[in-house]
């Protein structure tokens, strides 16, 4: 049940899991028997799913022939239910007395100082960032060496001796050894650093709150499970969750204080708010991007196109100039890192390495088209199959154990697949000068000679990205390579959504190399070693074909792809291959970012409204009756409301309209302002109380008293009040966001979706002709309506409400 618009239905609160007009619990809607508990005169607001039962024909009764859409109701279901866990974040400015009262103490020389804070602050988040990353990859280095240096030692020596078993055990109990911390991280120290977080980060951005998503204790499980799940040799990459890495430093250090550690240092109290810290974590988010790939102004636009939904143009360069620092601080730690101080050779933690300029031909276009249709169908197949792994898991592998020892299983298979495809693939070719295998395996090849299988095995998913880009043409067999492909494939695809920090741009990229490869190997062969057509060309349009695929972003990688690999040529066989990809995927199902979405029921908001929408009004989707507080309000009725209810926003009324029948109430008297919950836990906790029911003549409580305690509120639950407090009154007027957002109760469904997504904001109030209060639309009211076109054919459906909602 949605938090924000809770139903009270014959004298009964609703529970949070039960859906109502549920064909599984039994409950029918009868608007003829709808009676609402009142309590003084405090009326729950919500309706049935969300919306009053449409008119008679579907038409608007003050609107002779306009035909309005009819949404079609969905039974409650975990993959058809959008969570109550989540609620929505306070992107509107609240314009009160207090707020006011401050903005005019300012000058320009504060002014000043509080935009040349913002720079500093940006510069911090990339550095920051940048360490982190550099922290994360040379763990991975170091450990790497350590790890396959030794399994070397013991393959070349049981080779020898016969006794290949163990090697494999080693191989074995190391990956499982570290696959298992990486899980317990999650599983039992913080699950919501499970996966690469992006889309976690990208709800955030859209307005939704999740919790712990940029704790301390987070940022830490994130960092330290990605290592050790790539350490773990697992079908996973480390590239992904750096994004939400870098927003969870952008949420700290943008708030001067540590809610985790409980520390406040005092500062950056004027960012505070939700809108402030928005900006920040989209600057992180496109910082964890820069110091993954080396692109900054790839990591702008991935934040453009992937991430942020409310965009501001006063924050594009701050965003880009945190990318930057990120980039060149990851630039120059790495370099001294690898002994090439000053140098800046190394751009981030995915080097492609730099591609020649290789002969690009007007007929290669149509093959390129091929490979995006390729990449399209197998990014929906993978996209198709993870979703039914991922709902199995939700239903079967529901206990922390269980999601450990699903972990061991599929590193087991990984290691157990790997190992016998070494044993069995006997390819081998030439060690030269020229091949940058760090661990070659000589298994049963001739002397002089390194088992390619092998090498892609034994090593780091991105050093087996490069091998595929730069190997020369002979370098590998086709049927390894295209056994490769088959199996790191549904490996990846099983891996994906375990409970261990990862992320998917790795695998993506490693099995469109390899099939890319295949395509590229072929055209080599037909025209018998042409210069345009390079294998490792071919390589690199497979590999963005593929992560286009998969997770339909286009513009953004195409400017990662040419930053990282420093060839702006291929830009347009890139962008055509990428927009293939999307445009083929999207007629099969969505991205994979947007299933996860799905799966864990967050209410995000798309980019625009179901479609013919134009016809439903806004008096019909939205929630009534309403809870409304008057301007001066007693103490006790304010407690009340909050025990009773769990709504995060009430309007305030100039005076009490409750009279008669209470059945019959149309609206709730006339709108004086809104305010939220948080702000009157604040104020009981405060407890500016008066003893005249016309209001306080004391000073209000200042605005900085508001941000000391964000991002946590006090409960009010554990505040002791006297009966004489309880019988005194609060005055709101002071507190109130006089000018909230309103909507005529005649206004369109499309105008209202538009009105609440390119503000942001949380509540939108219905009013008459009057302005009076007439209902309540929240973020969960528009998340559940949505249409779904397939085939030429456009479904509308209406998504209950429900209690699951576990993060992805």
């Amino acid at each position: 049940m949605d938090t924000e618009t809770q139903t009270l239905i014959n004298g009964q609160h609703s529970k949070p899991n039960q859906g109502l007009n549920n064909a599984e619990s039994g409950i029918n809607f009868d608007a003829t028997q709808f009676q609402p508990r009142v309590r003084d005169r405090h009326i729950s607001y919500g309706s049935i799913n969300g919306a009053v039962p449409l008119p008679e024909n579907n038409r608007d009764p003050e609107m002779p022939g306009q035909q309005t859409v009819v949404f079609r109701r969905l039974p409650q279901g975990m993959l058809t239910t959008l969570s109550s866990q989540f609620e929505s974040l306070d992107y509107e400015l609240c314009e009160n007395k207090i707020f006011k009262e401050e903005e005019l103490k300012k000058n320009p020389c504060s002014l000043t100082k509080q935009n040349a804070t913002r720079w500093v602050v940006v510069f911090f988040i990339g550095v920051c960032t940048a360490l982190i990353a550099c922290t994360i990859d040379i763990c991975v280095v170091e450990m790497t060496k350590i790890k396959y240096g030794f399994l070397k030692k013991y393959i070349e020596k049981c080779v020898k001796e016969n006794c290949l078993y163990i090697p494999y055990l080693q191989w074995l109990g190391i990956s499982c050894g570290f696959a298992f911390l990486a899980s317990v991280l999650v599983t039992y120290g913080e699950p919501v650093a499970a996966g690469s977080g992006i889309p976690l980060v990208k709800c955030y951005l859209n307005g939704i709150n999740v919790h712990r998503l940029h704790r301390l204790k987070t940022l830490f499980v994130k960092a330290a499970g990605v290592t050790c799940s790539v350490l773990g040799g697992l079908a996973v990459g480390k590239e992904g969750p750096m994004v939400h890495s870098g927003a969870a430093v952008a949420a700290g250090l943008s708030q001067g204080k540590s809610t985790s550690l409980g520390f406040d240092f005092g500062i950056l109290k004027e960012f505070r708010c939700d809108q402030e810290k928005r900006d920040f974590v989209t600057g992180g988010a496109a910082a964890g991007v820069a110091a993954a790939f080396g692109a900054p102004i790839g990591g702008v636009l991935f934040s453009l196109e992937e991430g942020s939904s409310f965009w501001n143009q006063n924050i594009t360069w701050r965003i880009f100039f945190c990318s930057m620092v990120s980039a060149f601080t990851l630039n120059v730690v790495l370099s001294t890192y690898h002994g090439q101080l000053g140098m800046l050779a190394y751009d981030g933690l995915l080097n492609f390495g730099k591609f020649p300029d290789i002969p690009f031909a007007l007929l290669e276009l149509p093959i390129f088209i091929s490979m995006g249709i390729i990449g399209g169908l197998a990014g929906a197949l993978f996209n198709q199959l993870n979703y039914h792994i991922s709902v199995f898991r939700r239903r079967f592998i529901l206990s922390r154990w269980a999601k450990v020892l699903e972990v061991i299983i599929v590193c087991s298979v990984t290691v157990s697949i790997g190992f016998v495809m070494i044993y069995f693939v006997n390819d081998c070719k030439p060690l030269g000068a020229k091949d940058a295998v760090e661990f070659p395996i000589q298994m049963f090849c001739e002397d002089g000679q390194f088992n390619a299988v092998a090498a892609m095995w034994l090593q780091t998913p991105e050093a087996s990205v490069r091998a595929l880009f730069h190997d020369q043409p002979g370098t590998h067999n086709p049927l390894s390579v295209g056994m490769f492909f088959i199996t790191y494939f549904f490996l990846s695809c099983w891996t994906y959504g375990l409970s261990i920090s990862s992320g998917i741009f790795i695998p993506a990229l490693l099995s469109g190399a390899a099939w890319g490869r295949l395509v590229g190997l072929g055209l080599y062969r037909i025209t018998q070693g042409a210069a345009w057509a390079d294998p490792g060309k071919y390589a690199l349009i497979g590999a963005a074909s593929q992560l286009g695929g998969i997770a339909r972003v286009t513009l953004s990688l195409a400017v990662i792809l040419i930053e990282t690999t420093g060839n702006l040529s291929l830009g347009l066989g890139l962008m055509l291959t990428l927009l293939t990809a999307k445009l083929v995927g999207d007629c099969f199902n969505s991205g994979i970012y947007d299933m996860n979405v799905q799966l864990a029921g967050l209410p995000m908001l798309p980019w625009s409204s179901p479609p013919m929408c134009h016809g439903t009004q806004a008096q019909t989707i939205m929630s009534k009756p309403v809870v409304v507080l008057k301007e001066v309000e007693r103490v006790s009725t304010v407690i009340s409301v909050l025990e009773d209810t769990r709504h995060q926003g009430f309007p305030v009324i100039f005076e009490d309209r409750f009279s008669g029948s209470q059945a019959k109430q149309t609206s709730f008297g006339a709108l004086r302002g809104l305010i939220l919950r948080s702000q009157l836990k604040i104020l009981l906790k405060e407890k500016p109380f008066c003893s005249s029911p016309t209001g306080s003549t004391r000073s209000p409580i200042p605005l900085e008293t508001f941000r000391m305690y964000y991002p946590r509120y006090p409960a009010f639950e554990d505040i002791h009040f006297t009966e004489e407090e309880r019988a005194s009154y609060l005055d709101l007027r002071p507190y109130l966001n006089p000018t909230p957002y309103t909507v005529p109760k005649h206004a369109s469904l499309h105008r209202t979706f538009q009105l609440f997504r390119a503000l942001g904001l949380r509540h939108l109030i219905v009013t008459d002709d009057n302005n009076e209060v007439v209902g309540m639309i929240t973020r969960k009211t528009l998340a559940r309506y949505r249409a779904r076109i397939c085939c030429g054919a456009i479904d509308f459906v209406e998504l209950p409400l429900g209690g699951h909602g576990v993060p992805l």
